[in-house]
């Protein structure tokens, strides 16, 4: 396997590398939903088209790692599946489903997935679960009131990236997420009993964003992956990562 970046998802991916010489990931690009400049959007955007071209000449399988966040499908009522119309309510909503055309377009041998709040070993500092622990450690934590995160585990990712390519699946979108939409103050509150600490909470009123995602297509092409929607999947999660921040 190709791996294009050198951000946390692309170090786990790693480990199955050598499993798919046939494949390119492109794991690379805008990572977060509130940042992106205009100049950040376009040096993204010649690159995915630049490794779909390449990925067609050479007959290579092109995984493009999207976005299934509020920034992709905005609050939904009811599961959202991929093929839903959408409509992104920012940016960099729009900039992901933009590139998931320009994958398609590129011709066949593509995948696209879809991911929610990937959790897990060597994130940077201002994503979720590094961030909270940051706050927390420095006894302040900012709280958006009424903000949802749909957690899933990287090594959960990389399980799907792995499954779906030894399937053989190609030119579909999916979803990669667990479903759940949890409040973030939940999150939060999980990780602080796995500090054992106190901090203090500044509360901040945002609007309401809770997004909700199918993973029907995700458990129906690898049944195993049904495994994100088991009870107590969040604090499995949590019991893994926190101590390893």
């Amino acid at each position: 396997m190709e791996i294009i970046g050198n951000g946390f998802i692309a170090r786990n991916l790693a480990a199955v590398a050598d499993r798919h010489p046939h494949a390119t990931v492109i794991a690379a690009g805008v990572s977060s939903t509130s940042a992106g400049t205009p100049g950040d959007f376009a040096r993204e955007a010649e690159l995915v088209r630049d490794v779909a071209r390449r990925c067609r000449r050479e007959g290579r399988v092109l995984v493009y790692l999207s976005s299934a966040s509020h920034a992709m499908y905005g609050s939904t009522e009811i599961a959202v599946a991929e093929d839903a119309p959408v409509d992104p309510p920012s940016p960099y909503g729009r900039q992901k489903l933009m590139l998931e055309g320009a994958v398609a377009e590129a011709g066949p041998g593509w995948l696209t997935l879809r991911l929610s709040h990937a959790i897990g070993r060597w994130q940077r500092s201002h994503q979720l679960l590094p961030s909270f622990v940051g706050q927390i450690r420095g006894g302040s934590v900012t709280l958006y009131r009424n903000a949802h995160r749909d957690v899933v585990d990287v090594s959960d990712v990389v399980r799907a990236i792995d499954g779906l390519l030894a399937q053989g699946v190609q030119d579909e979108v999916v979803n990669v997420a667990s479903g759940v939409p949890w409040p973030v103050e939940s999150i939060v509150r999980g990780i602080e009993r796995r500090m054992a600490a106190r901090p203090r909470y500044d509360v901040v009123d945002v609007a309401p964003t809770l997004t909700r995602v199918s993973v029907d297509k995700l458990c129906k092409l690898l049944p195993p992956m049904r495994s994100v929607t088991e009870p107590g999947y969040l604090d499995r999660v949590l019991d893994r990562y926190v101590a390893y921040y």
